[in-house]
């Protein structure tokens, strides 16, 4: 036994959720904007978003609004400004200032978003404006836990008595994309409110779908301008922190314009967005420079290469008139020595992540895997916490290949794992964030789910796993090629939640042991709606027999009454007469177990297994079993050719499998029992 602790890094105290296990994920509201767009053009009106009312409920119910104008109201930009824009593609990028929501990390994503016009397009889609086909109405897209979703929005917007927007404008008062975009943006995660905290990897993500590198500026890579370097001339966008300063907790805190400004002219605790870098040549040698932005729109860098330093003297006329700008808009340039001392992180978000292995422009494979962490079935907890239970866990089979065009084609293979939980509250900052992480496992088969034994004899490849309260957490790997066992978890067990898993490599093949889409297709369709689920034999046949089962497409699957009977007379414990959830769980994964087992050894792809086929099948679940009495279930279970359907198999494989459990618990030396009658 190997017992270890994971590295824990912790930002506030660990909530546990204490959902229900039937409460999921809430998915945005779905609106379709075209027939809403069509609508209000038809009857000349324009349009009114009931799901996010001009009302205070979509501020927020907290601090924000002690915070908020004493004469509040909602107007749309045609009542604010004579000729309204939607996006003005002539005008400067970086066109975007801070409102009363404490977001810089929003927004110094956003503004990273804006060197990207194609990227940018996806999220913001061009073909909107004030004048053409306009009717107050608005849609923006954003990648949501996997799929992208089109969040649609009227344009009235909160504003104070001089008819000045609250929330994030526009240099250009006429331009409206970024306040509107922060709207849809609030509406998807619940209110105004709900971005007042928040990180520039999460946005980032958000905006592209993409894949976030985190790096640690006090422990720097010696080749960090080489990254900074490939990161600018590829499809990456770039957010940093500064340190939260002497003054501060070390917690997580908001964005606000007071109290937190330093002597050096930079802000502690705040979000920043990388707009450049440039390797210059001074007069004693090269510098290498980094430009950054504050989202505030001022608020400028007083040290060396700030706008007003001495630095730019050294350089010569050119250089200095290309690059340096004497305004106050928050924009500055920073040496990549103090760029590292003052910052205490770099996200860098690529669309492909082969940002780290210096072989940009080769084509990457992105597997993703949705799953779900239920009490007292899939909620196992990390291997630190609870050795007992880790092994419940879901568990997913990566296969990582060798790439024949590959520079180091007989060494490692780069692969990046990303493990992100799903929020089950409507509002993004009212569930707290689970401590999150995975082990990886060097593993030599791929027909079954590693036993509990496995996970005391074997040590993770990842030895000091990381748990973190954040949404995702990405690790980058250099693995040889063969196969491997991902399982992800919370840090404590019986803590619920739906998460995705993706993988990004040059080539890999990923496969769900047993919890996967099938079960959460199943579990939405017949227990979502249902407080204590109990299933007869009738209703029991009906759910089986209407299962989409892979891999069964060539032939008809199904369960007859009797056979559902009899496995409900195995399965019901109680003797009441219907099967609970918890014991459907059991018979599921059973079922997802035997039918792999059952695929594997039908070699025919007949859809039955003859004797052979059956003793075989039997050795693969790990049973021993005579020859008589193999024959003689063959002969209970079989057709009159003895042929045993996958229907005859599950039901010889739970009697076989609770029988033995029953001798097992009923016998004192392991070579008999004595029953009463009863029993």
């Amino acid at each position: 036994a190997m017992p270890f602790l994971p590295c824990l890094k912790k930002k506030k105290s660990p909530v546990p959720l204490g959902r229900s296990i039937f409460q999921k994920h809430t998915l945005p509201i779905q609106q379709n904007y075209q027939a809403l767009l069509e609508m209000c053009l038809k009857n000349k009106c324009l349009f009114t978003d009931d799901n996010f009312p001009a009302h205070i409920s979509s501020i927020g119910t907290g601090a924000l609004l002690k915070k908020l104008p004493q004469n509040l109201q909602w107007k749309r930009p045609h009542a604010l400004h004579r000729t309204p824009v939607f996006y003005a593609a002539n005008r400067k990028q970086l066109d975007l200032c801070q409102g009363l929501v404490e977001n810089c990390w929003f927004l110094a994503a956003l503004e990273a978003l804006t060197f990207h016009q194609d990227i940018l397009a996806a999220v913001v889609p061009q073909n909107q404006s004030f004048e053409r086909k306009y009717a107050g109405i608005f849609h923006f897209r954003f990648w949501h836990f996997g799929e992208w979703v089109d969040v649609v929005v009227d344009d009235r917007l909160p504003v104070n008595q001089a008819g000045e927007l609250v929330f994030v404008s526009s240099v250009y008062k006429n331009v409206f994309w970024g306040a509107l975009l922060e709207k849809a943006y609030a509406k998807l995660y619940g209110s105004y409110e709900d971005l007042q905290i928040g990180q520039v990897s999460e946005a980032l993500v958000d905006f592209t779908g993409g894949v976030n590198i985190r790096i640690d500026l006090t422990t720097a890579p010696h080749d960090l301008w080489d990254i900074l370097t490939r990161a600018t001339y590829s499809r990456s966008l770039m957010g940093c922190q500064t340190h939260l300063g002497v003054y501060f907790p070390s917690v997580s805190l908001p964005c606000t314009q007071a109290t937190k400004i330093l002597k050096n002219g930079l802000v502690a605790g705040h979000a920043y967005t990388v707009t450049g870098i440039r390797k210059v040549t001074c007069q004693y040698g090269p510098e290498n420079l980094v430009r950054l932005r504050n989202p505030w729109g001022k608020i400028e860098w007083k040290g060396d290469w700030s706008d007003s330093s001495y630095k730019w003297e050294l350089l010569s006329p050119k250089e200095k008139i290309l690059l340096r700008k004497k305004k106050e808009d928050g924009e500055f340039w920073m040496s990549l020595r103090d760029f590292k001392i003052h910052f205490v992180d770099l996200t860098i978000c690529k669309l492909t992540p082969d940002l780290m292995s210096q072989e940009d422009g080769k084509k990457w494979m992105y597997s993703l895997k949705s799953g779900r962490w239920v009490k007292g079935s899939t909620a196992g907890g990390s291997l630190g916490f609870c050795n007992v239970t880790f092994w419940m866990n879901p568990q997913y089979w990566l296969n990582v290949l060798p790439v024949e065009d590959s520079k180091k084609s007989l060494g490692s293979c780069n692969v990046v794992i990303s493990l992100m939980q799903k929020h089950s509250s409507k509002h993004r900052n009212r569930a707290p964030h689970l401590f999150i992480g995975f082990s990886l496992y060097k593993y030599q088969e791929s027909n079954r789910k590693l036993p509990p034994a496995f996970f005391t004899r074997h040590q993770p490849v990842n030895k000091h796993q990381v748990f973190l309260d954040e949404r995702e957490v990405t690790h980058d790997f250099h693995l040889q090629p063969g196969v491997y066992v991902i399982v992800p978890s919370t840090l404590e067990p019986q803590q619920e939640s739906e998460f995705i898993l993706r993988v990004f490599s040059r080539k890999h093949e990923i496969v769900d042991r047993y919890e996967g889409k099938i079960w959460e297709d199943f579990f939405t369709k017949h227990f979502e709606q249902v407080s204590n689920p109990e299933i007869n034999a009738v209703q029991l046949q009906r759910i089986l027999n209407n299962i989409c089962w892979r891999n069964f497409q060539s032939f008809h699957l199904s369960f007859s009454l009797d056979a559902c009977q009899s496995i409900l007379a195995l399965l019901d414990l109680n003797a009441s007469g219907t099967l609970s959830i918890q014991e459907f769980r059991v018979l599921w994964k059973r079922l997802l177990f035997y039918l792999e087992v059952f695929q594997k050894r039908d070699t025919r792809r007949s859809g039955k297994l003859d004797l052979v086929e059956l003793h075989a099948a039997v050795q693969e679940t790990g049973i021993s079993l005579s020859n008589e009495i193999c024959n003689l279930m063959a002969i209970r279970y079989g057709d009159p050719d003895l042929k045993i359907s996958f229907e005859s198999f599950v039901c010889f494989m739970l009697r076989v499998e609770i029988m033995g459990e029953a001798f097992r618990n009923l016998t004192q030396d392991g070579k008999g029992i004595y029953l009463r009658e009863s029993e």
